[in-house]
């Protein structure tokens, strides 16, 4: 069957829905790295505030945040498959928007593990029904700038935090009003449940049958392809989320929380670099093929974390400027994803399989926070040699996608 052409009005609403999406999503993830050593603080009282006892929160925190990610992806990439990308999307966006708005409330470190849980919920479905939705819609030969941008776009977010958090000190005090920012996305609900057409590739999907998207991916044809994706989205969001996203905390510590806009400063540069990365990893993707940009991200990533981990670097501009090329290449894999997933998948399981996928893998992310935290507390607090150890996870990639299929060149599976 040959891909539905749509109309330029459809193309132009659906990459600015998914676009929109994105860049909220990337907001959303920005937040907590930025509020969650003053929240921390203000929430551990009667005994000493260490980096240590907020090490162990985060750990636990975004561990939290992966598994929510992960049940949600396969939630909403369900629904999707089922009932249509719009509409799982448009849920998907709200649930995300309304519960990162309630962290305004939290009181203990475990309320804030709650709110960042149940709005990882959308989260994780945001991401699978985006690229679904973008991929299936528009022609074949933009994928690849598609992916990129689709990456970037999520940077865009983060890094837009980062520029609030240089004009708004972020404190114990003023932290609420920051999280607050995260319900704005709600809006983004109403443009498009209204005004963004559904997949016609889903469409005439849907009309051949009802999906049992769940059972088919794990049937003998597809259950290889399932599980190397998912091992390597894990190694992806392992070494992201396990140690990239610790930077701004890291910055806070070494300048003693002295100077608040540190934090901001060290995420708008790992954020400016992800946008980089993004946009490159897509297009080496490509022009070189999928497996061997991987291996040169994941090599590349290696090489980054451990002059940035292992340097003995204090808070400056070396600091800041591998901060920007660690964001670069460790993002870079956000760019290649949204190209090299759906190429794996056919149209009627493509949003189950890819949200089972990618954050299935962040629930072994999950493990590598958990990690972190625990290393944190066995260097005692050092960000530094606890980033050092979990960034090795990239050694992992570089044998892992060799056993992955080579899809450049190839069209979406029907």
């Amino acid at each position: 069957m040959s891909a539905p052409v749509a109309s330029s009005r459809s193309l132009r609403l659906t990459l600015a829905a998914a676009l929109l999406g994105w860049m909220f999503d990337g907001l959303e993830m920005g937040l907590f790295p930025l509020v969650a050593r003053p929240a921390l603080q203000e929430m551990q009282t009667g005994a000493m505030v260490t980096d240590a006892f907020v090490g162990h929160w985060m750990g636990i925190i975004t561990a939290a945040f992966l598994l929510g990610a992960a049940v949600g992806g396969l939630a909403f990439g369900w629904l999707g498959d089922r009932l249509g990308r719009v509409r799982a999307l448009s849920l998907s966006v709200l649930t995300y928007s309304i519960f990162t708005g309630l962290a305004y409330f939290a009181q203990t470190p475990w309320h804030l593990a709650a709110t960042r849980f149940c709005a990882a919920l959308g989260m994780g479905g945001e991401w699978s029904l985006g690229v679904a939705l973008v991929m299936e819609v528009w022609p074949e030969r933009f994928r690849p700038m598609l992916s990129g941008i689709i990456g970037a776009a999520a940077n865009v977010g983060f890094s837009l935090i980062a520029i609030i958090g240089l004009f708004f000190s972020v404190t114990a005090t003023s932290w609420r009003w920051v999280v607050l920012v995260g319900a704005v996305p709600a809006l983004l609900t109403l443009f498009i449940r209204q005004f963004v057409p559904e997949s016609e590739r889903w469409q005439h999907a849907a009309a051949a049958g009802v999906a049992k998207p769940v059972r088919e991916i794990f049937a003998p044809g597809l259950r290889k392809l399932t599980l190397l994706a998912t091992a390597l989205t894990a190694v992806v969001l392992i070494g992201t989320w396990g140690t990239v996203q610790w930077i701004p905390l890291w910055a806070d510590q070494l300048t003693g929380g002295a100077l608040p806009q540190a934090k901001a400063w060290a995420g708008l540069l790992s954020g400016l670099g992800a946008i980089t990365g993004c946009l490159v990893g897509a297009w080496a993707g490509g022009q070189f093929g999928r497996r061997v940009t991987y291996f040169g991200m994941c090599l590349g990533s290696l090489a980054s974390c451990a002059l940035l981990f292992r340097g003995g670097l204090g808070y400056g501009a070396g600091f800041l400027a591998l901060s920007f090329l660690v964001g670069a290449m460790t993002a870079s894999f956000f760019g290649w994803l949204p190209l090299y997933l759906p190429e794996l998948f056919p149209t009627r399981v493509r949003a189950t399989a890819q949200g089972l996928a990618y954050n299935a893998g962040r629930v072994l992310a999950a493990v590598g926070a958990l990690q972190m935290g625990a290393l944190m507390r066995q260097f005692n607090g050092s960000y530094a040699q606890a980033g050092a150890v979990i960034t090795l996870v990239y050694a992992v990639g570089l044998g892992l996608i060799w056993l992955a299929p080579e899809t450049k060149g190839q069209p979406l599976p029907e």
